[in-house]
């Protein structure tokens, strides 16, 4: 009965994102803006689960900062801003470049300009915050098409929808399969690669952990290291959805790495070039995805109520804290990654 109910969830998902390839597009802009937040206020109420861990993020990390009623709103917001970050996916596929033009203010990208003159690649990074989708179909519009590594779906549906609206941007798409190797290569060669810097992942994956909003959180450290073997400056980026629709999009000076910096350090320091931006704008994060699905033994601080305790992020956590036992582990965590 539940495989059942899976293949006919999934089958509905298929369809709808068939709809709106078709629909969405034909959008005047104003209307999608509007139907995004209807869809993510709709959402919201109705996604008790999603909104649970939401809000528990939000108090985890803020405490008394909000009260019970902003969190909520914060939330609220969040979800809205997912929605209108999906549907401008959907919008922007169907458009030309110069009518989608229009909708993008960027800033900043003569930082890019001057990398690209030295000769050098660079990794693009950002967060699950504001529009993100847009910043490689921006990127683009400044003449820098990249490679990206697309997610695998829990609905093999919907992938090569998907694949095809990130697609549009020009950007070279790799599956997740041995895309370290490809990604290394591509930056040596001067090109441009986008990445998220926090991509949650289990403790036995290329994952390390770093300290986020005050609680450990175990992500990817593919972005560190492949400036770690290239020395390809690492560029953070941030799009900010407008009330207008329009959205602008930031490019920040390159991430300080210090030489000889762990691959710990350096997920540290890009992310820590994104937590004040949060801060200052909570609600442009997804914050009903399980951020801290890990937390130490040893915690004293609350984490959110999904937080466990797992023997495994206890082992990688041993391993960061001991200097040689760390170094060691990056390196072979590192060379698996590269084979992997």
């Amino acid at each position: 009965m539940r495989e059942s109910w899976k293949r006919l969830r999934y089958r509905l998902e298929y369809w709808c994102c068939l709809g709106a390839v078709k629909f969405i597009p034909m959008l005047p802009r104003r209307a999608c803006v509007w139907l995004s937040e209807w869809i993510g206020a709709a959402v919201f109420y109705l996604d008790r689960r999603g909104r649970s861990v939401a809000l528990a993020n939000l108090e985890a990390v803020f405490g008394e900062k909000y009260t019970p009623r902003e969190r909520r709103v914060i939330a609220r917001r969040s979800y809205q801003g997912f929605a209108r970050t999906m549907l401008d996916l959907f919008w922007a596929a169907g458009r030309p470049p110069e009518a989608f033009r229009r909708y993008v203010h960027l800033e900043n990208t003569e930082i890019l300009h001057q990398i690209r003159r030295e000769g050098k690649g660079f990794i693009f990074i950002c967060s699950h915050a504001g529009n993100f989708e847009w910043l490689s179909l921006a990127m683009n519009l400044e003449g820098f098409t990249g490679m990206v590594v697309t997610q695998a779906f829990k609905n093999p549906l919907i992938g090569g929808i998907f694949f095809h609206l990130r697609g549009v941007s020009g950007n070279r798409l790799i599956p997740q399969e041995r895309s370290a190797v490809r990604l290394l290569k591509h930056v040596l060669k001067g090109g441009a690669v986008g990445m998220l810097v926090d991509l949650n992942l289990k403790p036995t994956q290329a994952s390390t952990i770093i300290d986020a909003f005050g609680m450990k959180m175990c992500v990817t450290f593919l972005h560190s290291l492949l400036a770690q073997r290239s020395g390809a400056p690492l560029v953070p980026a941030e799009g900010i959805p407008l009330p207008d629709g329009a959205t602008k999009v930031i490019v920040h000076p390159p991430v300080e790495i210090a030489p000889g910096a762990s691959l710990q350090a350096i997920a540290q320091s890009c992310w820590d070039a994104f937590e004040p931006m949060l801060r200052e704008n909570p609600h442009l994060w997804i914050w009903s995805y399980k951020h801290w699905r890990y937390k130490p033994a040893s915690a004293t601080r609350p984490y959110p109520f999904y937080a466990n305790v797992s023997p495994d992020f206890e082992k990688l956590l041993r391993e960061l804290e001991t200097p040689g036992s760390a170094r060691a582990a990056a390196g072979k965590r590192g060379a698996a990654t590269m084979k992997s």
